[in-house]
């Protein structure tokens, strides 16, 4: 499924659940309508890649995870385990990972799958990206629909094992973001944050 990778240097890998909003802020970030969005959950079921040749640098939209009407458990789990082995064989050359949730369901989601031996997905992708040693940037989507903003945050600070207040990690890990209205500017601080520390300054940008 995940074959016919551009070949690139560098990358910035977006991950999250269906229906959380990736797609759009593909097309937010890239100014490219070439990215599927719809109703349906599941709609992106291989890579997306935007990339420019020149600097050999991408953006890439994976698969949403985790449940999705109408697609069978035994198809889930392909399309998860597909993902963890694209992040892990492309490691070295992803310079951001960025986790999209969605600002108003993210908490009870997580704590719905917080049960004896279970980790929720957005968690343990979280974990794992950190463990590769890959710069996990949280994109918080659809914030327009949360009131209570402060508190939403820091309990998803909590959720992820970072200490709140979530203003502490608002520079390079905590970007509350509402993509379908463009209003994305958090995420790209988040961004040019890590691309500064890799030394990437020529990266910028693409996150003007």
């Amino acid at each position: 499924m995940f074959e016919n990778r551009p070949k690139r240097d560098a990358e910035v890998v977006f991950v999250g659940r269906s229906n959380v909003g990736k797609s759009t802020l593909m097309r937010e970030l890239t100014g490219h309508n070439k990215f599927n969005t719809g109703k349906k959950p599941g709609v992106t079921r291989k890579p997306n890649h935007f990339d420019w040749n020149s600097e050999s640098f991408m953006f890439t939209d994976l698969p949403g995870f985790g449940f999705m009407s109408g697609v069978e458990e035994d198809h889930r789990e392909v399309i998860k385990t597909d993902i963890v082995r694209y992040i892990e064989e492309h490691a070295e050359e992803i310079l951001v990972g960025v986790l999209v949730v969605d600002g108003k369901s993210v908490i009870d989601i997580i704590d719905r799958h917080s049960g004896e031996g279970e980790i929720p997905h957005d968690v343990e992708m979280f974990y794992f990206l950190e463990e590769l040693g890959i710069p996990t940037v949280v994109a918080v989507n659809k914030m327009d629909k949360v009131d209570d903003k402060d508190e939403r945050l820091n309990d998803l600070c909590d959720r992820l094992g970072l200490y709140p207040p979530w203003e502490q990690w608002q520079d390079d890990t905590i970007a509350p973001i509402v993509a379908k209205r463009g209003q994305i500017e958090p995420l790209k601080e988040t961004l040019r944050h890590h691309f500064h520390e890799a030394k990437r300054d020529d990266l910028l940008k693409f996150v003007k």
